[in-house]
């Protein structure tokens, strides 16, 4: 029987909380990947890297970037995701995010008031958030380098900016060995389910390998979106931070 480590995270708002050393990233770690998209037999590359500091309302940040690209021929499209994040906290201060298909765009701008527990987008929405330390779906990412991915543990997580999409569990499934560019690499398999309608019409499951070693490097990552059906991340190349 699988032990039960089901832990609702709102108890650990920074990393400082859960660990007493630094948090495997920082500013000037950056990773490329090969991209492959199945359902439109699309190819492209990716990267995600962390720059700054930036201030923000007074607080300094990190910034963290995710971009990929794929397409076939003259049709392609991309995202570009932009998240400053407090990382003595872990807590997002600003989201941007654009979105380009074939056919159409999308753009997506907040501003996060962590100890406020609101935010506001660009175009004209807002809302509360469930804790002072709230989280966008990039920095989950970021966030789930930080935690113990003990072998069969579970975490529920309600550290969405937006409380409509909570909660998010997170749930080690297993070792796997991955052969790459960028070398070969014992990883750990961890399984990722959110709540976004726009993206999956409900809960969208999100499978990532990161290297089981304390760098936590995200060396695989997979999605399945009506849209576009599969789409995988394999790293390339990764260099990291000074």
């Amino acid at each position: 029987m699988r032990p039960l480590l089901g832990i609702l995270l709102l108890a650990f708002p920074a990393w400082s909380a859960a660990q007493d050393s630094a948090p495997p990233f920082a500013i000037g770690e950056r990773f490329t990947y090969a991209v492959k998209v199945a359902k439109m037999g699309a190819s492209g590359h990716g990267e995600m890297w962390v720059s700054g500091p930036e201030v923000v309302r007074g607080t300094e940040t990190y910034v963290l970037h995710m971009n990929s690209k794929a397409g076939f021929g003259p049709f392609g499209g991309g995202e570009e995701s932009t998240s400053w994040i407090d990382p003595q906290r872990m807590a997002v201060m600003r989201f941007a995010k654009i979105e380009r298909g074939v056919f159409s765009s999308h753009k997506d701008e907040v501003e996060i008031y962590p100890t406020q527990r609101r935010w506001s987008a660009a175009n004209g929405a807002t809302g509360e958030t469930i804790t002072d330390s709230p989280l966008d779906e990039l920095s989950f990412i970021y966030f789930i380098r930080t935690l113990p991915l003990l072998d069969d543990s579970v975490y529920v997580v309600e550290r969405h900016y937006d409380k409509a999409r909570n909660p998010t569990s997170i749930r080690v499934i297993g070792h796997e060995q991955l052969e790459t560019k960028a070398g070969s690499f014992a990883t750990l398999k961890v399984e990722m389910r959110v709540v976004d309608p726009q993206h999956y019409k409900g809960e969208g499951i999100i499978l990532l390998n990161f290297s089981d070693d304390v760098r936590r490097i995200p060396v695989r990552i997979e999605s399945t979106a009506p849209s576009y059906g599969k789409t995988v991340l394999t790293l390339e190349t990764f260099s990291p931070a000074p």
